[in-house]
């Protein structure tokens, strides 16, 4: 009876080992070198983090008047940012996506409500399976137009009864730096449709966003 249990203890730490192995938002492949951007004339960007990055890339570039996304780190006090150092804790950097789109096609404010329909804002520090300050909900602004628009728009989000007084966990925070992520980590999801991870959290999170929001994906030619 005591080797049993101890057979069917083994099985179920196995159990746990692989399910955190296989749902881990950590690159295991590194791709060549992505060509630089260049960004056209009026392209504005925005940086927004809402847990892995992998997941956050794929939803905004598959949104119409967005150009291109770059996985990387913001929010930290450290002068550089590597993604060994963000997982580890100490620097504060949190995983955000830098967002070069075309205001004349898609607003800041539809943005927003990307970002806030795109994730569990309620969740401190965490997102799906991925825990940690480097996974928290923050919106990085650059100046007080983008600030207050965020703050209208949360405030928008309680006074509609989507989420309860005092429950979202977003951090409005100021924007002091940008730093790209290793190449591996960019177009990781396009690049890795049958990794684990992505199969198990990256594509039902882009599909559920992509089912609620049809009319803002870059099939639809329209502004909004």
């Amino acid at each position: 009876m005591i080797q049993k249990d101890k057979m069917k203890y083994f099985g179920l730490m196995c159990g746990v080992v692989l399910s955190l192995l296989f749902q881990s938002c950590k690159a295991e492949t590194q791709p060549a070198a992505k060509p630089a951007f260049v960004p056209s004339p009026g392209l504005e960007k925005a940086y927004f983090a809402s847990g892995c990055f992998w997941c956050v890339e794929a939803i905004f570039e598959s949104v119409y008047g967005v150009e291109e996304v770059v996985s990387g780190y913001c929010g930290g006090s450290a002068n550089d940012a590597s993604y060994d150092q963000v997982s580890s804790g100490n620097t504060n950097h949190a995983e955000t996506v830098e967002i070069y789109y075309d205001p004349t096609k898609v607003s800041y404010t539809t943005l927003l409500k990307i970002f806030y329909d795109s994730h569990d804002a309620t969740t401190l520090n965490r997102q799906g399976p991925d825990a940690g300050r480097q996974y928290r909900s923050a919106i990085f602004y650059q100046n007080e137009g983008e600030k207050q628009a965020a703050e209208q728009y949360i405030a928008s989000l309680y006074g509609t009864g989507q989420y309860k007084a005092g429950t979202i966990t977003t951090t409005l925070e100021k924007f002091t730096g940008f730093y790209a992520a290793e190449n591996y980590h960019q177009d990781y999801e396009r690049l890795n449709p049958s990794q684990p991870y992505i199969k198990a959290v990256s594509v039902p999170r882009l599909k559920k966003f992509q089912n609620k929001n049809p009319e803002l994906l870059k099939k639809q030619e329209a502004k909004h």
